[in-house]
């Protein structure tokens, strides 16, 4: 497994998962899907991790998609497509699905499965010079159900079919005004500004954070598939949590507050 091609990095509640490929603009191989898969497995296990940063290295990409000069080793069979395409769907569903808020920061290129890494994210922060493409339709690639859906969540079906049909870049302007990003940052303030956001978020009730995460999730579902028996345990479990206690006693002794997630 090159785990040089995925860096994982924990600074106190703040974890960093980083693709690591800057010779190819952080394109991803199966080994580097997989190594991803282990990480994640590592920041649901860890009750210390509050939050996750998504990222690639240096200022060119942030994922530009998949590795193609693995196809041949990776994807010429239809066992190869199969056990990438499941190895890619883990990643993404895990991701998507993990009980710890997660932010994608995003520099430069984010194409095609990078653009799907980061709307399985909650948040995405990105530089000015980054670029938004889904090259689908030029590579004659099919675009499944769940990555189709997790896109048009975020900035609805028309715009869904206009990056689909098209293929072209959109600039970081644009990604915000379609709400596939939810702020623009100048590049040299990047950095700070994502870690300001996770530590703020950080700081917060984890139990609160995680459950207004949950929440909304069920809100994306049909009304026939919500689990609201679920939603009303989330906000039963605050309640009667030591956070909830520690957050009303630092607000009257004019403190801030020290949540431990229980």
């Amino acid at each position: 497994m090159t785990a040089d091609n995925m860096l994982f990095e924990k600074a106190g509640a703040i974890a960093r998962i980083t693709f690591n490929n800057p010779e190819r603009r952080n394109a991803v191989s199966l080994e580097m899907w997989e190594a991803g898969n282990e990480m994640l497995q590592r920041c649901h296990d860890d009750h210390d991790i509050r939050i996750v940063l998504v990222t690639g290295t240096g200022d060119k990409a942030f994922i530009s998609g998949a590795d193609v000069s693995k196809f041949e080793d990776e994807r010429a069979t239809s066992d190869g497509v199969a056990h990438y395409n499941a190895a890619t769907a883990r990643f993404y569903n895990t991701l998507n699905g993990l009980a710890k808020p997660t932010i994608a920061m995003i520099r430069g290129y984010c194409i095609g499965g990078g653009v799907s890494v980061a709307i399985a994210c909650d948040l995405r922060i990105c530089s000015e010079n980054s670029r938004f493409a889904i090259p689908a339709a030029r590579l004659g690639l099919g675009y499944g159900y769940e990555s189709i859906k997790r896109l048009s969540d975020i900035v609805g079906p028309s715009f869904t079919k206009e990056i689909l049909y098209t293929t072209r870049l959109f600039n970081a302007q644009e990604a915000l005004s379609m709400k596939l990003v939810n702020r623009v940052v100048v590049e040299s303030e990047l950095q700070g500004y994502v870690q300001d956001y996770a530590e703020t978020i950080a700081a917060n009730a984890p139990m609160t954070v995680t459950s207004v995460k949950q929440i909304v999730g069920e809100m994306l579902k049909h009304p026939d598939e919500r689990d609201m028996e679920k939603c009303k345990n989330l906000v039963s479990d605050c309640f009667a949590s030591q956070d909830y206690i520690e957050g009303r006693r630092a607000f009257m002794e004019k403190r801030k507050p020290v949540f431990t997630g229980r």
